[in-house]
């Protein structure tokens, strides 16, 4: 099999909320892959900022100020890419939030923003998006969905019954746009070792004991982890997939875990 597979070379690909973690480790696995990244935020210094830690990593990183979730902003700057930039090859639509509160205790307008950055946000991009891949015939769309598309926790309902919801809209926006040859799909994630997770990573803490002990792998999922599924779902390797959703755990979810004396 050919690497030429898996080569971005000449692809647009604009990842939104990317400006650090495992959104800009996505970005950063597409640029090493060929491709020319693009990023958004809704806040310009943080925007700036994250242009000039690309480029620490060798990516050269075009940024644009906007919101996922006002689609008058994204059609607006979609088309200002499309002209400035290039065709967009490639979406990833990685923004989101979580708010980690009891459902009990959950105002309606927490649960209402998380659906609306989470959900609705994703579809406003694809549907903008598209409609150029539409167009040419061509495009792939990445959904970033979660472990909690699949099972529940404890304090996160908003988002659990967003990521739920984007696996769906992933199913169903790859069954309306295959016959244009576009090919859509979501990454899930597991736990990661992140900025946001360095104070519950340390040994003997509750939680990193439980994520080391329910983890298949044994072990957090380190950033670079997330980079060959989103150049696999990017490039032509992927041709022939679509409504799927790539789960990156370490085996969590094809595991029930250990047992109390393993």
């Amino acid at each position: 099999m050919s690497l030429s597979l898996f080569d971005l070379t000449g692809k647009n690909a604009l990842v939104t909320g990317a400006t650090h973690g495992l959104g800009m480790s996505m970005a950063v696995g597409l640029a090493k892959a060929g491709a020319q990244i693009i990023i958004n935020d809704i806040n310009a210094e943080k925007l700036a900022t994250a242009i000039e830690d690309y480029a620490a990593q060798g990516v050269k990183a075009h940024g644009f100020v906007f919101d996922v979730t006002d689609e008058a902003a994204v059609q607006a700057h979609i088309e200002k890419i499309e002209k400035e930039i290039g065709a967009i090859d490639i979406l990833i639509n990685n923004a989101g939030i979580i708010k980690r509160i009891p459902a009990l205790e959950m105002e309606v307008a927490d649960w209402e923003q998380v659906l609306k950055i989470d959900l609705t946000g994703p579809f406003i991009m694809s549907k903008h998006v598209a409609k150029y891949m539409v167009e040419r015939k061509a495009g792939k769309i990445i959904n970033i969905c979660s472990m909690m598309s699949e099972v529940g926790r404890n304090t996160v309902s908003a988002y659990a019954a967003a990521k739920g919801g984007l696996k769906m809209l992933t199913k169903n926006l790859a069954t309306e746009w295959a016959q244009h040859n576009i090919q859509v799909n979501g990454i899930g994630p597991g736990y990661f070792a992140t900025t946001q997770t360095a104070p519950i990573r340390v040994d003997g803490h509750p939680f990193n004991d439980f994520i080391i002990s329910r983890t298949p792998a044994a072990r957090w999922g380190e950033q670079d982890d997330l980079q060959g599924a989103a150049i696999f779902l990017s490039s032509k390797a992927s041709d022939f997939v679509s409504g799927h959703v790539l789960y990156v755990d370490g085996g969590i979810l094809a595991s029930l875990g250990k047992a109390a004396n393993e």
